[in-house]
């Protein structure tokens, strides 16, 4: 019997069983935070799983079946050449409008195909960091001076985080190098353009389906994409299926098939089932999805091979991403939508906290920010209420640099694709850097951008 091993499973037993014991249960407190916490795993059920993550799970799938691996390492991996490597990991936010959840499968695709450490840390942080509409909406909102300082911090951020976790991690990426030349060159498949709009037709449904609801205007480029989102989702959704019959082998009697259950769907959902309103596309998104994954499951070629992979995206990432939800919920409530959530810490805590341009209050914010869990563009008006309550400039962008970036549901699932050593280090140069960028920018911007 290995003892050192079974002392590890009773020490985490008797854990348990001391949380169970004392478990605060008639605190009201407490009480108020199981359910906000279940509020917020309700809410990411219904607005990110299908919309956000299904699409995510899919286009990570057919990375690791459509794009060689050779390919991968040629302009990602420990050999390629870094200014195209990191350049392309570092704008890829301004395409990818995504939370920080949403991304995850996107990088365990990446990575486990052989992508570098260093450009793929790149992609993880700059996905839901650099979103161009996050930035517009905090120029717009918070001031363009702290709109300026999260693009620019959040581009340099990427590369000198994936640079650093480059270095930090250099014996393992001279290792990946060694077979990285090794790797045969890849075989010739399709042509190059069939494969880029393969994925620019998955993507454009992620965006679009995704597409922020413009606050407090009716008029502009912004509220014109949103009134038609689903219109614009409609046609890249067409582009696919034409993609995947013409390029994919998919039959066009199936396919077929599956767009009249589309369109009965939502005719269903839009004009005949008391459904609300913002559920109405979740209907005839999940046939859509449900169809296509039916289709695929059935083969036994590359087709196949895709939604086994997807599938086990899902299956990895998923259930992290629940538990993860609802412990961010239980420790700080539901803050979504500009909230005020109230969870076992204290929100005073928080807004007390962060008050100055101390570094004290600047790493707090990074901490916070780091942990929570920020659905795409919901972090502005949470921030609004934060600064209205007396936080300073500087913790504000420490906030903004970490929070849209990392959450606590982030972290279970990046622990689970490069380990526990890797993870606290890319958390640690985020909260670090976040830190310093807070106390940089409250200094040279003392003044408050909200009147």
């Amino acid at each position: 019997m290995n003892w050192k091993q079974e002392w590890k499973i009773a020490a985490w037993l008797l854990g348990a069983f001391l949380v169970c014991f004392y478990l605060p249960v008639h605190s009201e407190r407490f009480q108020t935070a199981v359910i906000e916490s279940l509020q917020l795993v309700r809410w990411y059920a219904q607005e990110h799983v299908i919309l956000c993550l299904v699409p995510a799970f899919f286009i990570a799938g057919a990375v690791g079946v459509f794009v060689s691996q050779a390919s991968v390492m040629k302009y990602l991996g420990p050999l390629a050449n870094r200014a195209i490597a990191y350049g392309v990991a570092a704008v890829s936010g301004t395409i990818l409008a995504v939370c920080s959840c949403t991304i995850l499968p996107l990088f365990s695709g990446i990575y486990r195909m052989g992508a570098g450490l260093g450009p793929a840390s790149t992609f993880l942080y700059s996905g839901p960091a650099i979103n161009i509409l996050a930035i517009i909406l905090t120029a717009r909102i918070l001031g363009p001076q702290l709109g300026i300082a999260r693009a620019v911090g959040a581009i340099v951020f990427s590369i000198i985080i994936g640079l650093s976790m480059s270095w930090l991690f250099r014996k393992e990426e001279k290792e990946r190098s060694v077979a990285a030349a090794a790797m045969p060159e890849p075989e010739a498949g399709r042509p190059l353009w069939q494969t880029i709009l393969f994925f620019a037709s998955m993507i454009g449904i992620l965006v679009f389906a995704n597409w922020g609801a413009p606050r407090g205007e009716e008029a502009g480029l912004w509220h014109a994409i949103w009134s038609a989102k689903w219109i614009i989702t409609g046609a890249f959704a067409i582009g696919f299926a034409l993609i995947l019959m013409l390029w994919y082998n998919i039959g066009w009697i199936r396919l077929s098939v599956v767009a009249l259950l589309v369109a009965i769907s939502a005719w269903l959902s839009f004009g005949v089932l008391p459904i609300a309103d913002k559920f109405q596309p979740l209907l005839p998104f999940s046939v859509g999805v449900l169809g296509l994954s039916t289709i695929l499951s059935i083969r036994d070629d590359e087709e196949g091979e895709w939604f086994s992979q997807s599938w086990f995206y899902c299956k990895q990432i998923l259930p992290l991403l629940l538990i993860g939800v609802v412990i961010a919920g239980l420790l700080l409530g539901d803050a979504t939508e500009g909230k005020e959530g109230t969870g076992i810490i204290p929100n005073e805590w928080v807004e007390g906290a962060v008050g100055g341009n101390s570094l004290l209050s600047n790493f707090l914010a990074s901490l916070a920010g780091a942990f929570m869990y920020f659905a795409t563009l919901t972090e502005v008006p949470i921030l609004q209420n934060l600064i209205a309550s007396g936080m300073g400039q500087g913790p504000a962008l420490a906030l903004l640099l970490a929070g849209p970036a990392l959450s606590l549901p982030n972290m279970l699932v990046i622990h689970s694709v490069i380990g526990t050593k890797k993870t606290v280090a890319f958390v640690s140069l985020v909260v670090i850097m976040a830190t310093i960028s807070g106390l940089i920018y409250g200094a040279l911007f003392p003044t408050p951008a909200i009147q």
